[in-house]
């Protein structure tokens, strides 16, 4: 539905501090029936950010509702076992249906209501931000429609369920990959049709501007804690964060209080997958070049004709062809790392955190541990890392009885 470029377009150029614009990457490339909503919002979120009686009511509902703020706990298990830097874990899989996605939920859901639109539509992968969204829309009495691939609703049945119970309708995407991506392209149609009653609630630091701005803010409270957190704890800041990248809000919302700290090294972790070629992966970063797609500018696969290449990972919340443009910009600019863990190494992680410490992740989160399990035993033991913890396991036990049957026994 969104514009794309052919494969190696130039950069559009643009000043870093540009509006809607993080270095080269971002913009709002959009039809002309998505502007005036596009800049509505973006007007609305202008003055939210502003509104005393706005910022009360969300810091009410993430405290009291959500269940913020979330607790860095000390891995004392998986740290000696490793035997290298210091490890904790930013406790996001215990919000409130069992993910960071509730944070912007509830931040776009108030918007939504002081815009004065009742219709929600939102898209999802693993499925957790079309839980959240479904939650929200319970609480404020918002009509609620999620968009999600065919694929993803066959790896996520549980978290369709959940939906459904939740009051949200749930609609099949079958086109293309039957993923996260089809299931944006559709959600991006409804609102063309429906756009002066409705809110596209996006779930990451994707699309056209504000969003990719408005959602790492209302993310940004993961970071916020955890460095207050840390201060507390240690008296000094990490050496290191990890994070899993799909679209990435997870990440630039833990990154975005770090940023400044230059020794503070901020590492995302893509979808490595189960192979290097071109459809066996989500790295955009290992394989991909810059492109438009859904409405930004950032790093996508393509073919080499431009089209857009098929994605694949164990972790549905990974499986998109674009990252978010600030995460562009951050490798741009040499801020951030970035990696890719591959399926197995997730599905390893995944078991290690488990027994080591018996918090079962999301495979999302799975990948990031991927990373601290193989640069902690690198590291002084006087350092530390921080991983995120997006989101917890339970939506994905159907899938890892597929891929480690032997436990089955």
């Amino acid at each position: 539905m969104m514009p794309r470029t052919a494969k190696s377009a130039p950069a559009p150029h643009a000043a870093k501090s540009a509006p809607g614009r993080f270095g080269p990457y971002g913009g709002r490339y959009v039809p002309e029936t998505l502007m005036a909503a596009l800049e509505e919002l973006e007007r609305a979120y202008a003055k939210a950010r502003r509104d005393k009686k706005f910022l009360t009511q969300l810091d009410s509902l993430l405290k009291n509702y959500a269940g913020r703020p979330t607790p860095l706990f000390f891995a004392r298990n998986l740290t000696k076992n490793l035997g290298g830097a210091k490890i904790y874990l930013k406790r996001e899989d215990l919000l409130h249906t069992g993910a960071h996605k509730i944070n912007n939920c509830i931040g776009q859901a108030l918007l939504a209501v002081e815009m004065g639109k009742r219709r929600i539509i939102a898209e999802t992968g693993a499925g957790q931000h079309g839980v959240a969204t479904a939650t929200v829309c319970a609480l404020m009495g918002l009509e609620c429609v999620v968009y999600m691939g065919t694929e993803d609703m066959r790896r996520q049945e549980l978290n369709v369920f959940r939906m459904r119970l939740l009051g949200a309708e749930v609609r099949a995407v079958d086109s293309g990959s039957r993923t996260l991506k089809d299931a944006i392209n559709e959600a991006m149609r409804d609102w063309v049709t429906n756009v002066r009653t409705t809110h596209y609630l996006l779930g990451s630091v994707l699309g056209a501007h504000p969003y990719p701005l408005m959602v790492r803010d209302f993310q940004s409270v993961i970071g916020k804690e955890t460095r207050a957190q840390i201060l507390k704890t240690e008296g000094r800041l990490p050496a290191a964060i990890v994070a899993c990248v799909g679209g990435g809000s997870n990440a630039m919302g833990i990154f975005h209080a770090f940023v400044p700290e230059k020794k503070v090294k901020l590492i995302g972790v893509e979808a490595g997958g189960r192979g290097a070629a071109l459809g066996d992966h989500a790295a955009r970063f290992q394989g991909g070049e810059p492109g438009v797609l859904q409405g930004t500018f950032s790093y996508i696969l393509q073919d080499g004709a431009g089209q857009i290449a098929t994605t694949h990972s164990v972790s549905a919340g990974l499986d998109y062809p674009g990252v978010g443009p600030e995460h562009a910009w951050l490798r741009h600019s040499g801020r951030a790392e970035y990696v890719s863990a591959s399926d197995d190494e997730a599905l390893g992680a995944l078991q290690i955190l488990s027994r080591s410490e018996g918090i079962i992740p999301a495979l999302e989160s799975a990948h990031a541990v991927a990373e601290c399990l193989k640069r902690a035993p690198r590291m002084k033991k006087s350092e530390i890392m921080i991983v995120n913890l997006s989101g917890r396991g339970d939506k994905d036990i159907g899938i890892l009885r597929e891929n480690l049957a032997g436990l089955s026994h």
